[in-house]
């Protein structure tokens, strides 16, 4: 893991949390529930040059697919 990606994917969390009202543990274990920070670990190459716009929107779609039920 590069030098880089924890401040990213702790950006990621917060982003997350803001957009669907929750504090940033609740984000952290929504996400890491279900395969969310997984995904930003795996993929941080291609969803670190996105909009966290776009990178909140890529989360919502791995969590629905792996149960996740927020909208």
């Amino acid at each position: 893991m590069s030098k880089y990606e924890i401040p990213f994917i702790t950006a990621c969390i917060q982003a997350f949390g803001q957009r669907f009202a929750m504090t940033r543990q609740a984000a952290f274990r929504y996400l890491h529930q279900y395969k969310g920070l997984a995904f930003l670990i795996e993929f941080y190459d291609v969803e670190h040059l996105q909009s966290m716009d776009e990178t909140i929107d890529d989360l919502l779609i791995i969590c629905r697919k792996n149960g996740g039920t927020l909208a």
